[in-house]
């Protein structure tokens, strides 16, 4: 694993990338939404996901970006839109495809007090779903252009020492050791594989005791994935370039 500090918990703007194109899965609001702002800002294509039909802030960035930022529809739980979403995109490339989608639960009560369908939900969405957007959509990367997924700190099972949030802790821990799996299968390989701890952060899914501003995080992840895309393997990291104990 390798480690990239970047030293400071606000960073400048993001240094031009004319011509770079990212796929950015889930980004209709919160964490997602200012990745998209973001790597528009630095001048990427900008293809990025919604759920639904109703209008986002997507679609203002959209607006203000026309030709720069485009809107494709999947939700990453129903396989046949993943696959309907990779054929339309057939015959494109891109340098990053960052998956960002996901949800939480309720802090409280433990696994064995969740119900069954709470705990597939949580699971379907944030641990499978993502690795199964992946597998359909490696192909529109580059060869030695990199894929990530959002991860939490509260994936790393060495710093679990409070509990709490066990099912979303769970989740994450599991899409810690998918993603594991999958860079075990293209070793070798020149693509970076990064699973992105953004820090604690006051969005919806945050809340609103979090530490960080979404301007405190977001540039940092921002600068940091690309401090990674020219390494190779897999790298569990923080906002920061931190590596995160697994």
């Amino acid at each position: 694993m390798s480690t990239t500090n970047s030293g400071s918990h606000s960073a400048p703007p993001p240094a031009p990338a004319p011509g770079r194109r990212v796929l950015l899965i889930g980004a209709s609001r919160g964490l997602g939404l200012a990745l998209a702002q973001e790597w528009a800002r630095a001048g990427w294509q900008v293809v990025a996901t919604v759920r639904g039909s109703g209008r986002t802030g997507l679609h203002e960035l959209a607006d203000a970006h026309a030709g720069q930022v485009e809107i494709e529809t999947v939700d990453i739980t129903e396989p046949e839109q993943v696959a309907a979403l990779s054929a339309r995109l057939a015959g494109r490339t891109f340098d990053l495809l960052f998956v960002n989608a996901g949800v939480t639960n309720q802090p409280e009560g433990t696994v064995a007090q969740t119900s069954t369908e709470e705990f597939v939900r949580v699971m379907v969405t944030n641990a499978l779903s993502p690795l199964r957007v992946i597998e359909a959509l490696q192909d529109l990367v580059e060869p030695a252009g990199t894929i990530a997924a959002m991860s939490s700190g509260q994936g790393s099972v060495a710093n679990n020492e409070r509990g709490g949030h066990e099912v979303y802790r769970g989740s994450k821990a599991a899409l810690n050791t998918f993603m594991r799996s999958y860079a075990a299968r293209h070793s070798g390989e020149p693509r970076p594989l990064v699973l992105m701890a953004p820090g604690w952060v006051r969005t919806d899914l945050g809340g609103s005791d979090a530490l960080l501003g979404i301007d405190e995080s977001i540039p940092n992840v921002v600068r940091t994935l690309d401090a990674l895309r020219s390494s190779p393997g897999l790298h569990y990291v923080d906002y920061l370039g931190r590596t995160v104990a697994w």
